[in-house]
């Protein structure tokens, strides 16, 4: 009896292991509770398919297609702030942009003379276009005028245009908004103040122009003006370079750069003593901006 018991219990544990075994690999081979694993196992030799990037082995969709990735993170995902809306400064092609050029026909041109007055060099200027009946414009700056407000006059009598040339001639394109408005709006009441007039014209100093000296020329209702022709008669380049540079450059439309004020302008003087005829018996004629 002991013998039988001891076999039957031996017997009932056998057959419990073997079961155990056979329900254990019946679990990982049913693909449905593992779909990483197969039943028939892949041969050593066979070649393993390639799975998709973003696939997991034994789904036919794509891991993203139920849970995407952010591809950023969130808080780069806002829209920045939107700066505040500015008006959109005219470009020189479009109505109060920058002037470089005149429209008077054929062989219309200007001469604009700059940084005056001055009581040395103003007076000869004048007179040398009244010899040979020249328009010109004068960019005057606002600390000259408040300081030769008679010879302000003379030049508005004698039918040239004044244009503003700022207060004190700085580089505005350095320069913040605020201090452009004072520069600009100090020299049209110094010139309004003499004259009478306010100017229709302003040019920049140095010809440096930046979005900010557009807009003030807007809101100031006057039309920004540069030139097409420059000697640099500022550097005292000799007389004859001054007038080789105007006679080999001008023509129809073009705005000629002078100076009048800023410094030693007899070379300036001496050269429109000689250029002034040449254009004229070259079949130009002056206007103004």
């Amino acid at each position: 009896m002991g013998s039988g018991k001891s076999r039957t219990g031996t017997t009932r544990r056998a057959v419990l292991v073997v079961g155990g075994v056979a329900l254990l690999a019946g679990y990982w081979q049913d693909p449905a509770r593992h779909p990483s694993t197969s039943a028939t196992p892949t041969p050593a030799s066979a070649t393993p398919t390639p799975v998709p990037s973003g696939t997991v082995p034994g789904r036919t969709t794509p891991a993203d297609a139920t849970h995407p990735r952010p591809t950023t993170h969130p808080a780069r995902h806002a829209d920045p702030p939107k700066p505040p809306r500015r008006r959109r400064a005219p470009r020189r092609d479009e109505p109060g942009g920058i002037v470089y050029h005149v429209h008077d026909g054929r062989q219309g041109i200007a001469l604009t003379i700059d940084d005056g007055p001055s009581p040395e060099y103003t007076p000869q200027v004048l007179r040398l276009l009244a010899k040979y009946k020249v328009t010109a414009t004068f960019s005057m700056i606002g600390l000259e005028v408040a300081a030769n407000p008679g010879l302000v006059r003379e030049v508005a009598a004698a039918g040239h245009t004044i244009a503003n040339h700022t207060w004190s001639h700085l580089d505005l394109a350095v320069l913040p908004p605020v201090t452009v408005a004072d520069q600009v709006d100090r020299a049209t009441g110094a010139i309004h103040a003499v004259t009478g007039r306010e100017p229709a014209l302003f040019r920049a100093p140095y010809g440096a122009w930046s979005p900010a000296v557009v807009e003030q020329c807007v809101r100031s209702g006057m039309t920004p003006l540069d030139w097409s022709v420059d000697p640099r008669d500022w550097s005292r380049p000799g007389v004859s370079s001054i007038v080789a540079n105007i006679m080999r450059n001008t023509r129809t439309g073009s705005i000629i750069l002078e100076h009048d004020g800023g410094g030693n302008r007899s070379q300036t003087i001496a050269a429109l003593k000689i250029v002034l005829p040449r254009l004229l018996d070259a079949g130009y004629h002056f206007t103004t901006p």
